[in-house]
């Protein structure tokens, strides 16, 4: 289980293609208190710690990354010298200080526009038919892993739904986003409560 809240952003160093995919990913996390088997939230997707260590250029953790991991996240995403946006797990006790977030990417969605508004940013993201009708104004969402409130929603022709995001100088700061451009496909979360009241409903 995780927040939403970026602590760390990493890079990765090598991509290897093995049966399943195999990343080191550099960190600024000390490798030391990371545990084999701890999950680390990358870019949004939960994965497990399968490897640690340290060397001149600092440290590093890696993971194995399944078929299905790479089918259900963007592309290009998990290439060699991506930076991912990076989280621990949540500890009991810990402060909750986005939204409850699992690590599991619901869709890939992609930027359409990028405007600036004041020091900040707004990004507009188109959200797939499958996940539109969970997407509510002044809901949460998380994009590549970041806990963001939706600001608005607009439904598109064909079920698609464009909602918009004000990214704040920090929030920049801090992960990936200061990289978001239009036509970047990015990994989408809805809200823990939107998908288990999408789920009370199909079953009618």
């Amino acid at each position: 289980m995780f927040t939403g809240i970026i602590t760390d952003i990493g890079t990765i160093l090598t991509h290897e293609d093995r049966g399943d995919t195999r990343l080191v990913i550099a960190t600024r996390y000390d490798a030391g208190g990371i545990d084999l088997g701890a999950s680390i939230a990358c870019s949004g997707a939960c994965l497990t710690v399968v490897d640690k260590g340290s060397n001149a250029d600092g440290d590093w953790f890696a993971i194995d990354a399944s078929a299905e991991t790479l089918a259900c996240t963007a592309p290009g995403m998990w290439d060699a010298g991506r930076r991912l946006n990076l989280e621990r797990a949540l500890r009991v006790g810990d402060e909750l200080g986005g939204h409850i977030v699992t690590g599991h990417v619901d869709a890939v969605g992609r930027i359409v526009a990028i405007e600036p508004v004041g020091d900040s940013v707004k990004i507009t993201v188109e959200a797939p038919a499958t996940l539109a009708p969970h997407i509510a104004p002044k809901g949460s969402i998380t994009l590549d892993g970041v806990s963001l409130t939706v600001n608005e929603v607009i439904d598109q022709p064909g079920g698609t739904a464009h909602f918009t995001l004000n990214i704040i100088p920090h929030t920049q700061e801090m992960t990936t986003l200061d990289e978001a451009a239009a036509g970047r496909a990015v990994n989408l979360e809805i809200d823990i409560l939107a998908r288990y009241l999408a789920r009370m409903q199909a079953r009618g």
